[in-house]
């Protein structure tokens, strides 16, 4: 659990919540400090160093300077105002992905929705939703939701983000003009129970529609005793499910195989959890632990 306290409504962060929010190594802060008194921390009454909201901020700041190559000798020499002024002058690097997070990380702790749509805006029509959904968006929806469960940020932030990204989901997936395939394959996409995030399921929703594929789109939290039901009304050649809530547990495969009892077509199963546990082989189930296994599988139907 990462440490931290509120006064008056300020959060105050360790060394170690810094680190984990930006990436930077607690060692390299440190060194920063030392040798050119860079964002020094705060101190409690009790002499207990920490960092708080603005520094946070900075330090984002100073992070994305120093990944479009700029030494930290030189940011030191520079205000609060010229960092900024000069990130500002970066955030159009759309094809910088870390840039990029770091941005949208930013405009997350500030919860300014209109820099992070426009952020996200830049993003896909420069990169395209595909790559902007690898190298940006699940990147940080993963930091976010383990900021979110160790305390580092509120759950509001998680909750601020998620919904943004879906409704430019929506939008995305609506742009679509569905090409016309012959005989496409049909999809039963749904979250089971204790299942909330719909980020990646969306996603999916939109490379079937890419594809020309018909699908039943069901959302969150189905009861296991609806989907088969669905399942003999709809009669889908597969179904399709996104595993990313540590509310699931450990025992992923439990969940996978509960999924398959209510089901008698082959299940696809994709999701930040996949790539984290050991999945048991199973000859109706397709693991999906990236785009480019789920791009892959679409293009071989």
């Amino acid at each position: 659990m990462f440490n931290y306290c509120c006064q008056i409504n300020v959060k105050k962060f360790s060394i170690s919540d810094i680190e984990n929010l930006i990436g930077i190594k607690a060692h390299t802060i440190r060194a920063w400090e030392a040798r050119y008194n860079l964002v020094p921390p705060k101190r409690t009454p009790t002499n207990i160093r920490f960092y708080d909201e603005d520094d946070l901020k900075l330090l984002l700041n100073i992070v994305t300077l120093n990944e479009k190559g700029y030494k930290i000798s030189r940011i030191a020499k520079m205000d609060k105002k010229q960092i900024a002024d000069l990130v500002l002058q970066f955030q159009a690097d759309w094809n910088n992905d870390t840039v990029q997070v770091l941005h949208l990380s930013d405009a997350i702790l500030k919860y300014d929705e209109i820099a992070f749509s426009e952020i996200l805006s830049g993003c896909i029509e420069e990169m395209g939703l595909i790559k902007t959904m690898d190298l940006v968006l699940f990147p940080l929806m993963k930091k976010t939701g383990m900021l979110w469960q160790t305390g580092a940020i509120d759950p509001s932030h998680e909750h601020f983000a998620s919904n943004l990204i879906r409704d430019k989901l929506i939008v995305e997936i609506d742009k679509v003009v569905k090409p016309v395939k012959d005989k496409p394959k049909r999809f039963l996409l749904f979250l089971p129970e204790m299942e909330m995030h719909e980020t990646g399921l969306l996603f999916a929703r939109y490379l079937l529609k890419k594809c020309g594929m018909d699908t039943l789109y069901l959302g969150q939290e189905i009861p296991y005793a609806d989907v088969k039901k669905v399942v003999t009304a709809y009669r889908p050649d597969y179904a399709f499910v996104v595993l990313t809530s540590l509310n699931l547990g450990k025992d992923i495969n439990k969940i996978i195989t509960k999924v398959m009892d209510h089901l008698d077509i082959p299940l696809l199963v994709a999701g930040s959890l996949i790539s984290e546990f050991d999945i048991l082989v199973h000859n109706q189930l397709k693991p999906l632990k990236n785009v480019c296994d789920i791009v892959d599988f679409l293009e071989e139907l």
